[in-house]
């Protein structure tokens, strides 16, 4: 099949030529998940920590997250941050400061987003697919801690809470950090997706819970692996 022509003095790529294409662009994913692999496959049980690569170092969220990263790597965990400015560099600063392991998932972008300073060269990979990105992100995530975020941020949650929800992986702690900013959310997840909507089960609304407390997290992280039915183990049977 080959259309020429959409319009007078507008011409279409032949479709065996966008096909051809399409083909090659398998072996650029396939060299991105093996690469992915072989890095994070070095370390033990991780976190990731989501949110927004705006965030100032004078931001009390950005210095939350070096808290929580911090206590994170006391308890033995290793970070994965999206490896950019704001909250993904305070968990991978959290990290550094108590001489722990973390990883940053770079994402090429228009704009450029170049990694922190706090993630070792061996330990920072760069995405051209946020979907390679995402995998990674949770295949080898043990919890996920959301701190405030824009889109971004938004679909990394959904993401996991979807896969969760049908059983995709494993069920595992997702904290969300900032009873502020997070409340209103979830309220409305509340009101439109279950009371009008019964989009969702009200078990549902247990995968999300909300702190601003540091020891919190880390003890729901904790207590979620102290019960037989919690136990450290890669997620996405990939």
């Amino acid at each position: 099949m080959s259309i020429e022509k959409v319009s007078p003095g507008r011409t279409m790529k032949k479709w065996s030529q966008i096909k051809g294409e399409n083909s090659w662009t398998m072996f650029k994913v396939i060299a991105e998940l093996v690469d992915g692999f072989e890095t994070l496959n070095r370390f033990g049980p991780c976190v990731s920590i989501f949110g927004s690569a705006r965030t100032k170092p004078d931001n009390i969220f950005y210095q939350k997250a070096v808290d929580i990263a911090s206590r994170l790597t006391e308890e033995g965990f290793g970070i994965i941050t999206g490896g950019g400015p704001g909250i993904m560099e305070a968990g991978n600063k959290g990290a550094y400061l108590k001489g722990g392991t973390s990883v940053g998932l770079n994402i090429d972008l228009p704009f450029e987003q170049n990694h922190n300073p706090f993630i070792d060269d061996d330990k920072n990979l760069t995405h051209r697919y946020f979907f390679v990105r995402k995998v990674m992100f949770v295949k080898y995530a043990q919890a996920f801690i959301v701190l405030p975020g824009g889109f971004g941020t938004m679909d990394e949650l959904f993401e996991v809470l979807t896969l969760i929800q049908t059983k995709k992986i494993s069920k595992v702690p997702v904290v969300l950090f900032g009873v502020d900013f997070w409340k209103g959310l979830k309220e409305w997840i509340t009101q439109a997706m279950l009371k009008q909507a019964n989009n969702i089960h009200a078990k549902d609304l247990d995968l999300m819970p909300i702190t601003d407390d540091v020891e919190e997290v880390v003890n729901l992280i904790n207590d979620f692996y102290s019960h037989e039915e919690g136990f450290l183990k890669p997620n996405y049977e990939l």
